[in-house]
């Protein structure tokens, strides 16, 4: 384990910028959805149980959330490949972004120390930070749930 210990984001600061690429190789930059607001959401690993219901949950209410004004970015360690067979297997209709070195984690504080079938191991702290169109952190939530994760931030966001 390293002792990195991320510092988590908070409201009205400045969201660290990023160029990530999609799983087609592309690069997206957070600087591409300036004037925009966006949900960048870390999930730990693709096609995994939890990780598979929260992105299907994004999924299904993507044009409510877009009607709203809110982009979605889903970002984990995963490789470009793997990115690729999990939006093509679900159908996912947003961008998913390779951060193979979790230097975007770190920088969101979404990368830290987790227990995981009762052993400590490091990985993506499921997170999720609201930035504003100015690249400002509206809202960032930590530790959070696979289950139901989009309704609360849905309720949170007013949509």
């Amino acid at each position: 384990m390293t002792t990195n210990l991320t510092v988590k984001l908070q409201p009205g600061t400045a969201a660290p910028e990023f160029t990530l690429p999609k799983a087609d190789g592309s690069p997206v930059s957070l600087a591409d959805y300036r004037g925009r607001n966006v949900i960048v959401y870390f999930y730990p690993q693709a096609a995994t149980p939890g990780c598979t219901t929260e992105a299907c949950d994004f999924r299904d209410n993507l044009a409510s959330l877009q009607g709203s004004g809110y982009e979605v970015l889903g970002v984990s360690p995963d490789g470009m490949e793997a990115l690729a067979g999990f939006s093509g297997d679900f159908d996912l209709t947003f961008p998913l972004l390779a951060d193979e070195d979790h230097a975007v984690a770190l920088a969101y504080g979404a990368w830290g120390e987790k227990l995981v079938d009762g052993e400590i191991t490091e990985g993506i702290v499921r997170s999720t930070v609201v930035v504003d169109p100015d690249g400002n952190v509206v809202l960032a939530q930590y530790q959070m749930k696979a289950q139901g994760h989009v309704a609360a931030l849905r309720q949170d966001l007013g949509v």
